[in-house]
C-alpha cells in the first residue's frame, strides 16, 4: 500500500492494515479495481447513479466486499469492512464528509448488510471471474436482496412511514431518521 493511500484511511482502517499488512495490499489493489467498475457501471447508468444509498452504492460495498474476500477470505474482509465504517463515525464527529456527504447511522447499517451480503456470495480462492462476482451482485440487486434507504422520487430520503426529511433539519445529525428497504423495489 501507497504511503500517500495509508495517510488517506481513517485510524481503524489503519489498525486493520498494520495488524494485516499483506491482505491489505491485495486489498487496495482490489478496492481500486472495484471503484473503477462502479464509475464505469455509474457512466452507462444501468443501475442508476444513486451513490448515496441507492442501488449503486449497495452495488459498489457489495461488489468491493465480494471481491475483496475471493482473496483473503471472509473474516478479514468483515473486519476491514467493519473498520472503514467506524472510520465513516469518526469522520461523522469531525463533521468529514466522505463522497461528498456526511456519513450517517441509516448509511452505515445500509453499507454493513451490503459488505456482509457481498462477503456472502463468495468463498475464498473459488474460481469465479471478475465478470462472474459482478453477474452475482448485479443478480442480488435486481432480486432485492441489497438494501438501500428508501427515498421519493425526487431523491429526497423517506422515513419508514413515507413522509420527506428535511435534511437541513437533521444537518450534522447521526440518528437521522432514514428508512432502509430492499434494493430495486418500490
Amino acid at each position: 500500500m501507497a504511503q500517500s493511500s495509508f495517510k488517506k484511511l481513517s485510524r481503524p482502517e489503519k489498525c486493520w492494515v498494520i495488524f494485516h499488512p499483506v491482505k491489505a495490499k491485495k486489498a487496495s489493489k482490489i478496492t481500486k479495481e472495484v471503484l473503477l467498475v462502479v464509475d464505469s457501471i455509474k457512466q452507462n447508468g444501468v443501475i442508476g447513479v444513486d451513490n448515496n444509498g441507492g442501488n449503486l452504492d449497495a452495488f459498489k460495498h457489495t461488489y468491493w466486499m465480494a471481491s475483496i474476500a475471493l482473496k483473503i477470505g471472509s473474516t478479514q474482509t468483515l473486519r476491514l469492512g467493519k473498520a472503514h465504517e467506524k472510520g465513516n463515525y469518526l469522520q461523522y464527529k469531525k463533521h468529514a464528509l466522505e463522497d461528498a456527504i456526511l456519513p450517517d447511522s441509516i448509511s452505515s447499517v445500509m453499507d454493513l448488510r451490503n459488505n456482509a451480503f457481498g462477503v456472502s456470495l463468495v468463498n475464498k480462492n473459488e474460481i469465479i471471474s471478475k465478470a462472474d462476482v459482478q453477474k452475482k451482485v448485479l443478480d442480488a440487486l435486481a432480486d432485492g436482496k441489497l438494501t438501500i434507504i428508501k427515498k421519493d422520487e425526487k431523491g429526497n430520503f423517506l422515513t419508514c412511514n413515507g413522509a420527506v426529511i428535511s435534511i437541513n433539519e437533521w444537518k450534522g445529525k447521526w440518528n437521522i431518521p432514514k428508512c432502509t428497504r430492499a434494493s430495486f423495489s418500490h
